[in-house]
């Protein structure tokens, strides 16, 4: 359970505990010896998904623990699978000689059978991913006892036949996955389901404002206030006899609480070589993680270069250089080798903002 900060010094200062970092960027400390008790609170997680963002939120009857806004690789990772196409069908066609019969063409044959209907797409498996990712993070620091998703469902319009949200917007592929997310979701702790006007109802009761102009702007307002009000259910409900009205009932305690910014470093999977051929029909090799200076992209590094300090992530590299980038992997400089300084190895998620870096001395 969380504790006071000064508590959490003196037990580090007596050598009752050590310091220890979550790849969410969470402080904790970590028991040596057994602890007096095992008694804890109840604490939820709600999970608002999105297409391209979500929302996340940990709280308590108390206080509000965690807030979070997930930027989700939807858009990157449908663009890439459109290359991959354009890739097959170029080497596909550069590979049959199409004035042979049909019968002694060489067509590849079939590597497994791709028409199974619980198939996925990868642009929406990779959303659940994320979303599940930090889930299975948060449940190891906190002692998560009840997991809140918000459910989309579709109705079916009788004139069209077709299916259409709740929002009346259409079909969205956030109702893509849900019970493969439920399925995984249950296994980490007791899960429970809201809709959309469940969620809303509940913000508005306990005082939280949406924005609903700029959907991705990074603030608590946008989507992490969703996460805290599905958390919030669990310890507050509507509740109305029959031909009366109703009232909340319960209590919780809406307060400030860390915010972070997460999403995954957009690195390319390694390929043989570019797509486009490069002069003289050689091509260089593209994608990877690995550079030539000891370090991995989307590693936390400390650069410098002339005078001034940069805290990033490792995007690129040259001959004697290092490319580090920021949270929207927008490139800060390319600095020498020999002048950075690595921070952590690479978790597979970028966390902004880098609050452990300054308490670190960074």
């Amino acid at each position: 359970m969380p504790t006071k900060p000064s508590r959490a010094r003196r037990w580090i200062q007596d050598g009752l505990a050590v310091k220890k970092w979550s790849d969410l960027g969470v402080f904790y400390i970590q028991l040596i010896n057994q602890p007096s008790g095992e008694k804890t609170q109840p604490i939820a997680i709600g999970i608002d998904p999105g297409k391209h963002y979500s929302g996340i939120g940990v709280q308590s009857s108390k206080v509000t623990l965690f807030m979070a806004h997930l930027v989700l690789p939807f858009q990157s990772i449908k663009d890439r699978m459109e290359q991959r196409r354009m890739m097959r069908r170029g080497r596909r066609g550069r590979r049959i000689n199409r004035k042979a019969p049909y019968n002694q063409r060489a067509h590849r044959q079939k590597r497994f059978a791709n028409r199974r209907g619980n198939k996925l797409p990868p642009s929406v498996r990779a959303n659940r991913q994320l979303e599940l990712r930090v889930a299975t993070e948060l449940c190891q620091i906190f002692p998560i006892s009840q997991v809140v998703y918000e459910y989309i469902k579709a109705d079916v319009d009788l004139t069209s036949g077709r299916k259409k949200a709740r929002s009346g917007n259409g079909f969205s592929p956030v109702m893509v996955g849900q019970k493969w997310m439920l399925e995984h979701l249950s296994k980490l702790a007791p899960t429970s389901t809201l809709y959309g006007w469940e969620t809303a109802a509940i913000r508005q009761q306990i005082g939280l404002v949406k924005e609903k102009k700029d959907k991705s702007n990074q603030s608590p307002e946008t989507h992490a206030v969703d996460g805290i009000s599905l958390a919030s259910s669990q310890f507050i409900q509507y509740r109305q006899l029959k031909g009366k009205q109703g009232w909340w009932d319960g209590f919780v305690s809406i307060t400030p609480a860390p915010f972070v910014v997460i999403r995954r470093p957009p690195v390319s999977r390694r390929q043989l070589h570019l797509m486009i051929p490069a002069k003289g029909g050689k091509r260089r090799k593209y994608g990877g993680t690995t550079t030539r200076h000891d370090f991995r992209k989307g590693d936390l590094v400390k650069a410098e270069m002339a005078g001034r300090v940069c805290v990033g992530w490792v995007s690129g590299d040259t001959q004697k250089q290092v490319s580090v980038s920021d949270l929207n992997w927008k490139r800060l400089g390319q600095f020498t080798a020999s002048k950075v300084q690595l921070l952590c190895r690479a978790t597979g998620l970028l966390v902004s903002p880098l609050r452990y870096c300054q308490l670190l001395g960074y």
